[in-house]
């Protein structure tokens, strides 16, 4: 009988998800069974992805965006903090019923940890930044990745994509595991001049997606749009010089992502490893109000690897911009399956 190892995914936009497709992968791989654990997108779009897997619904934290994303998250704290909660209680009674359960990977599930068994914290955020709260806001976050036995940072040692956001004096038995994409580098024919993918929760996504369908109008070359919409089928279709998909699978994406001059998208950390995994030139857009994407995108630009833009000021004329910028070198990305050792620790009772 394979053992099985819980990954959990949150559900916020579809980075978290996204990233854990090459784990589940090496997992099964290695001869285990993942058993996929999150709520809305998240789940929908594994489920695309790994449909003879086993699932495990979760209790929703019903994060929104709005102007004042500070303000909107302590508003919203009763209701994650109830999530959590449930998650807790869903996890423990999953791994009491099934004595098959060895091991636990949370990202960024703050309830989904057993005492009985190995559980991972995967994140890029040691520090949350947050404004004047910053502080506050990366201690209660520690605080939580020390309930893990072990933290799982997406990033080199050296912190070339994550910057300050994963660099802690503290001991919080965190590993660098890495870049973590679900893309491999092939040379491909560019035969895409612009290609837009679409991110994040609602209602950003929506007024991200009606902000750039509107700039790339009336553009006379090749646009290709990834909208981001998890629907039960995929569907494509045309309007004007632009073509658009509501949603791609890993293996299709990978194709677009290679086949394409230039890539507009967010700077949202995981679709960052996915494009320097693959070597691509890009325009970032970031989620306005939100800090980690403003400073990864402020990072990015810094280091003169791709310009960025606030959404109510992006034209297609400023994709210009991007012949100056050196773009993202490919980098391997292997995923180091000796990180299951831990695994192999035996169940307390």
């Amino acid at each position: 009988m394979k053992k099985k190892i819980i990954v959990a995914p949150l559900n916020w936009g579809l980075g978290h998800a996204t990233r854990c497709v090459p784990i589940i992968n090496a997992l099964i791989k290695e001869n285990y069974t993942p058993v996929i654990a999150s709520d809305g997108n998240a789940l929908k779009f594994l489920k695309h992805e790994f449909s003879d897997l086993e699932t495990l619904v979760l209790p929703s934290y019903h994060i929104k965006y709005g102007k004042n994303l500070k303000r909107n998250l302590f508003l919203q704290l009763p209701t994650i903090l109830k999530a959590i909660k449930e998650e807790e209680r869903v996890i423990a009674f999953f791994v009491a019923k099934n004595r098959d359960v060895v091991g636990v990977i949370s990202d960024n599930r703050f309830g989904v940890r057993s005492s009985k068994i190995p559980s991972v914290y995967i994140t890029h955020q040691l520090n949350v930044l947050s404004g004047f709260t910053t502080y506050l806001t990366s201690s209660i976050h520690q605080k939580i990745i020390n309930k893990f036995d072990t933290c799982w940072i997406p990033d080199n040692s050296s912190s070339n994509f994550s910057g300050k956001l994963s660099i802690s004096n503290r001991k919080l038995n965190q590993k660098f595991i890495g870049v973590l994409s679900r893309f491999k580098k092939e040379e491909l024919e560019q035969k895409i001049a612009v290609l837009v993918i679409i991110s994040g929760p609602e209602p950003n996504r929506t007024f991200l997606e009606e902000k750039l369908i509107a700039a790339f109008k009336n553009d006379k070359r090749k646009v290709v749009f990834v909208l981001g919409r998890i629907e039960e089928a995929q569907k494509e279709w045309t309007n004007n010089n632009c073509t658009f998909y509501n949603f791609l699978l890993s293996e299709e994406l990978e194709k677009k992502i290679n086949s394409s001059e230039v890539i507009v998208c967010r700077s949202g950390y995981s679709s960052i490893l996915d494009v320097a995994t693959l070597g691509k030139k890009v325009f970032f857009i970031p989620t306005k109000n939100q800090p980690e994407q403003e400073y990864l995108a402020n990072y990015l630009q810094k280091k003169h690897i791709a310009p960025f833009s606030k959404i109510e000021d992006f034209t297609s004329e400023k994709l210009k911009e991007v012949e100056r910028y050196a773009g993202f070198k490919s980098i391997k990305n292997d995923f180091n399956s000796d990180l299951f050792c831990l695994f192999h620790r035996k169940r307390k009772l």
